[in-house]
């Protein structure tokens, strides 16, 4: 039990299946899962390929839709919803970080951080001012106009990492965040990680297949064959009640 039991899951997954359909063939990724994640958690998901551990990220981060059973987040179960409704859900909640950045090399690093509010009312004054607060945040802002092929893998990454929080969204979920990074530079993203999560309070979930990587998470579980298996926690210490973003 964490520190901040006494607050609901901000994640609740009650018997959640999920299939797709090959050539007339039905294949089961997911079967029966059932998980809380506690507010201000951070969940390291780990399992072999194709366990179905990246279905189960994007599911929870409203990249996809499930066949069957409900995903509650902070009280709205987003299996519900519209296409545009998680559209709209999605953009106000949820920050990405991927493997491989998914960064516009068109866009310096300034502008990549800001795509994200570009779909909101913000003013452009207003989004200058989310935008470099979240530079600061991965100490990046003598790097803010540099475009992608000008910056180390673990700076581009970091840029991704910015551009997941200038929303100031309750989860961020991180699908492989050091998997195309070397040792030292995997440590430094991974600290910065685990600083959003104990000073900001952020739920973050990570997808890994390093146990060093999934060390650094307060709860590790696994999945095997699509089928969830007992869990085990890594740290008891749990982060201070959550903040927000000072933007």
């Amino acid at each position: 039990m964490s520190a901040n039991s006494t607050l609901p899951p901000i994640i609740r997954i009650r018997d959640l299946d999920k299939s797709y359909t090959r050539g007339g063939q039905i294949i089961p990724v997911l079967e029966g899962v059932n998980l809380d994640v506690e507010t201000a958690e951070f969940l390291a998901l780990m399992g072999p390929s194709g366990s179905g551990k990246s279905t189960l990220l994007n599911l929870i981060a409203g990249i996809d839709k499930p066949t069957s059973g409900t995903i509650e987040i902070a009280g709205v179960n987003i299996a519900n919803l519209s296409e545009g409704q998680l559209a709209d859900w999605r953009a106000a909640n949820v920050g990405f970080i991927f493997q491989f950045y998914n960064l516009m090399p068109v866009l310096n690093a300034f502008e990549n951080v800001e795509l994200p509010l570009l779909l909101t009312n913000l003013s452009r004054s207003q989004r200058k001012a989310h935008v470099n607060a979240a530079l600061e945040m991965v100490s990046l802002t003598d790097r803010m106009d540099h475009y992608p092929n000008e910056l180390s893998g673990g700076q581009q990454q970091r840029v991704a990492i910015a551009r997941a929080l200038v929303t100031d969204p309750a989860l961020i979920v991180a699908d492989e965040p050091t998997g195309d990074l070397d040792r030292v530079t995997a440590s430094e993203v991974l600290d910065l990680l685990e600083n959003l999560h104990r000073d900001l309070g952020k739920t973050i979930i990570m997808v890994t297949h390093d146990p060093k990587a999934a060390s650094r998470a307060h709860r590790l579980v696994h999945l095997e064959k699509g089928l969830l298996v007992p869990d085990e926690n890594i740290v008891s210490a749990m982060p201070p009640s959550p903040a927000s973003l000072s933007l």
